[in-house]
């Protein structure tokens, strides 16, 4: 049984029967996974969960998800129906499970309800890739997301990104890269095709960096990240390039 199997089955044992559907979507329905890509999900429900669901929807994906060549990151959103259908802005996840968040569930911390922007990129994800792991079509049980809503949550999380800099360089990039991309054209992109946009719209002497986090991207596995100091003394001259284009869309009319 293979990783999305076993989050299908655990969601399905934890939720029972307030389990609406499970979706697939990020790199998987953005042009198809990359070695280090995670395995995005989101299931919809009737009803929050409890805390004991909760302890052990954690506990399952402590085991089913990982950081290894053999062991992709499973990244699971769950969300109530009745908090997103009909949209409003910002939406609340009933729960949020993540690699980056390992060490505070590995020391008892249950993920609790709260306000989550990046569900509105999540949801046009999942009504994009039309992928039912199982369940009713995406359509069936989620609302569109408006475009400015997508800008607006584009955008919160930056401030929390960029203090991910130093840690998380490849991640960081590519998701600023999908930042600007996502403002100037309206559609989320896979982290390279992204890339490959914000590319073409940089002056040279920026790309280097990107080109760099892009490779890595579609040719390595989250240890594998390497960085030069060369490269590494213009990670911030670009990122502020970058962060100069995506605060001229924002300041655009919508």
């Amino acid at each position: 049984m293979d990783q999305l199997e076993r989050t299908v089955e655990l969601l399905r044992d934890t939720a029972g029967p307030e389990l609406l559907g499970v979706y697939v979507h990020g790199s998987a329905v953005l042009g198809g996974l990359a070695p280090a890509s995670d395995l995005d999900v989101l299931a919809v429900t009737r009803r929050s969960l409890g805390d004991c669901q909760r302890r052990s929807l954690v506990k399952g994906l402590l085991e089913i998800s990982g950081l290894t060549s053999e062991v992709r990151p499973v990244e699971v959103t769950v969300v109530v129906e009745s908090e997103v259908r009909p949209w409003r802005f910002p939406p609340t996840a009933d729960l949020l499970y993540g690699e980056w968040l390992r060490a505070d569930y590995e020391r008892g911390r249950i993920p609790q309800p709260g306000p989550l922007p990046d569900l509105a990129l999540v949801i046009t994800m999942v009504l994009t890739g039309d992928r039912p792991l199982t369940g009713p079509r995406p359509a069936e049980v989620l609302a569109p997301v408006p475009h400015s809503d997508l800008v607006r949550a584009s955008v919160a999380g930056i401030p929390e990104l960029l203090e991910e800099l130093d840690e998380d360089t490849r991640n960081v990039l590519l998701t600023l890269a999908r930042i600007w991309t996502t403002l100037a054209t309206g559609e989320i992109k896979a982290k390279d095709a992204a890339a490959d946009w914000a590319l073409a719209h940089l002056p040279h002497r920026h790309r280097p960096v990107l080109e760099h986090a892009r490779n890595l991207y579609l040719t390595c596995h989250y240890q594998d990240e390497t960085w030069s100091s060369e490269l590494r003394s213009q990670v911030r001259p670009h990122v502020e390039a970058v962060l100069t284009q995506i605060n001229d869309l924002r300041r655009r009319p919508q």
